[in-house]
């Protein structure tokens, strides 16, 4: 029997969903940071097995939005919830429910499909903790599952992925074997430019910041790929700090980015990167639509 079905991964910003993800299937496909809200499209990857394939679900953390762009996020990680065979509702090991888990778990107790209860960072506490925590966690929901891991170690991922898999109905095969993600390249390249952006900025900066690649094409007579992507900030005093002094910042983020997209690609690229104003595009549907977040 060939088993099927999608999983979405759920939870607070910086959980640690995206850092999931990538060890779940074994390969990066979202991006990873320490700031809060990187993720903000729903992101699927995918792992197949000689008799199994698990579409994940990568989706925004669920938080009170307070932009168009937070809502938009909020909305696509709701409606994920409704559309799958299985939930991972990803929870930090080393604190006990908050209030955003509390807010979560009250959207989970209106959904049919079943739930885990992921207790990640399992690394960063003491076991001892861990137990008075996760009995406080079941004490919030009606979990099929709990299982405690480090994404970011490794520990236990190869459980959780043999439990997923035991769940999953019997089904097609969705996407070819080689297929890892079904999001476009340009979108890729984008996210890893916004990732290498991210820690070198403050404050506000990291949420103000969206990347469209407007060009991704192999030169004629050449194996060099051209890479021509645009940083859109929402003020002018923004764009100083992300090109740093003597353009310094900038240049560093995308030495970072270009090596990483030469691993990705396996050849040289020409990375152009150009920074612009968009006044708060975060709350412009047009600007949502033409960014991907609508």
């Amino acid at each position: 029997m060939h088993r099927s079905g999608f999983i979405a991964l759920i939870g607070r910003p910086n959980v640690g969903k995206s850092t999931l993800l990538n060890a779940l299937v074994g390969e990066k496909v979202a991006i990873m940071s320490g700031c809060p809200q990187t993720t903000r499209n729903q992101i699927r990857a995918v792992l197949t097995l000689p008799d199994a394939q698990a579409i994940f679900i990568d989706t925004p953390g669920l938080h009170k939005p307070k932009h168009k762009l937070g809502v938009s996020m909020v909305k696509r990680a709701t409606e994920t919830m409704q559309q799958v065979e299985l939930i991972c509702f990803i929870v930090e090991a080393n604190y006990p429910p908050g209030p955003g888990d509390l807010y979560i778990t009250d959207i989970l107790s209106k959904v049919e499909s079943p739930v885990f209860l992921i207790l990640n960072k399992t690394d960063l506490v003491k076991a001892e903790k861990m137990r008075e925590h996760l009995i406080l966690y079941e004490k919030t929901g009606t979990y099929h599952d709990c299982i405690a891991l480090s994404a970011q170690k490794g520990d236990n991922v190869q459980q959780l992925t043999e439990k997923i898999i035991e769940m999953l109905p019997e089904g097609p095969q969705y996407y070819p074997p080689e297929m890892i993600t079904d999001q476009p390249e340009k979108f890729i390249v984008a996210e890893i430019i916004r990732e290498k952006i991210i820690p070198l900025t403050r404050q506000e900066i990291p949420f103000s910041i969206a990347v469209i690649v407007e060009e991704l094409s192999t030169r004629k007579d050449s194996d060099l790929l051209d890479v021509r992507a645009e940083i859109f900030v929402e003020r002018k005093s923004q764009v100083g700090i992300i090109v740093g002094k003597g353009g310094s910042l900038l240049k560093q983020a995308g030495t970072v980015a270009r090596k990483e997209l030469e691993s990705l690609f396996g050849q040289k690229i020409f990375l152009d990167l150009r920074v612009k104003v968009r006044k708060d595009w975060r709350n412009r549907d047009e600007d949502l639509r033409r960014f991907g977040y609508k």
